[in-house]
């Protein structure tokens, strides 16, 4: 496995530091970085300042300079929207950017809540999404990328969801962005979660948090999990996510792709960053 880095990974420091994403590019290489994956390039306030693929083109020529893989694009997603074929089509769109980038695999999520006016399950949701998920992936085809969803947002954040849904799109080149933390976000053992997924993997992020249960009361940071606990993140290696167990259960399943960093935690994000690559350099 490759150890690479995500770009929210510095938001404190671009918040702090009004640098831009070439910074962030120099940074990781600094680091030791093999690769760099970009959130939504129409984020202004990550220091974006041209349009997506004016940035992405930028970067991709930046990043080929001084040897740096540019290895995923992850971007948001809803296909419970009234209209879905503009959201299709957006997400067409930022597949282009991915090309432009040069990233060979774009995440996005699928939904965000389901309808409150009438008894709607995520089952309902697969049978929704699975067709809209199909045109996006197919169009990604086309240009070689492969597309994968995140277990990552309350709906489809527990494995159990977030495998049906794969399966009922039952497409070769759409498959799972591993986050071996979020999986506490819906309570979810990460091991055992890790091993479910790891068949399903196209991507993986190395997350850590720190945890509560919910009969202390809740302490300043953390926020809830579907259970009703508390979570915040923090240096990997320094939480309760068994990185080291999921990292083995990844090797276990024949899995070679790339492992990024991603740190959201109060710490201070340059520092955080290098501990978890170091951590995650002694046992990838």
């Amino acid at each position: 496995m490759k150890i690479g880095v995500s770009s929210y990974s510095f938001r404190k420091y671009i918040e702090n530091t009004k640098c831009n994403y070439i910074d962030i590019c120099n940074l990781a290489k600094e680091f030791g970085f093999d690769g760099i994956e970009f959130i939504d390039l129409d984020n202004r306030g990550f220091g974006i300042t041209t349009d997506p693929m004016a940035c992405a083109k930028e970067i991709r020529e930046h990043c080929e300079k001084i040897g740096l893989e540019i290895i995923a694009y992850t971007v948001g997603g809803d296909f419970m929207q009234e209209d879905i074929d503009a959201e299709v089509e957006r997400l067409c769109r930022c597949i282009d950017v991915a090309e432009a980038l040069g990233a060979k695999v774009l995440r996005h999520d699928v939904c965000y809540a389901l309808p409150t006016d009438r008894r709607f399950t995520w089952q309902d949701a697969v049978e929704v999404i699975v067709p809209h998920i199909r045109r996006v992936t197919e169009y990604a085809r086309a240009k070689g990328i492969r597309t994968c969803t995140e277990n990552h947002g309350y709906i489809f954040q527990a494995p159990e969801r977030v495998e049906a849904l794969i399966r009922a799109v039952d497409n070769e080149n759409y498959g799972w962005l591993i986050d071996m933390g979020n999986f506490l976000c819906a309570d979810a053992d990460p091991l055992r979660a890790t091993v479910t997924a790891a068949p399903y993997a196209f991507h993986v992020h190395a997350k850590d948090f720190l945890y509560k249960s919910a009969d202390t009361p809740k302490p300043h940071g953390f926020f809830n999990t579907a259970g009703q606990n508390f979570i915040r993140g923090t240096v990997i290696g320094h939480g309760v996510v068994p990185v080291v167990a999921c990292v083995n259960a990844l090797k276990k399943a024949n899995y070679d792709g790339w492992i990024s960093v991603e740190f959201e935690g109060m710490e201070d994000c340059l520092p955080a960053i290098c501990a978890g690559f170091e951590f995650l350099r002694s046992i990838v």
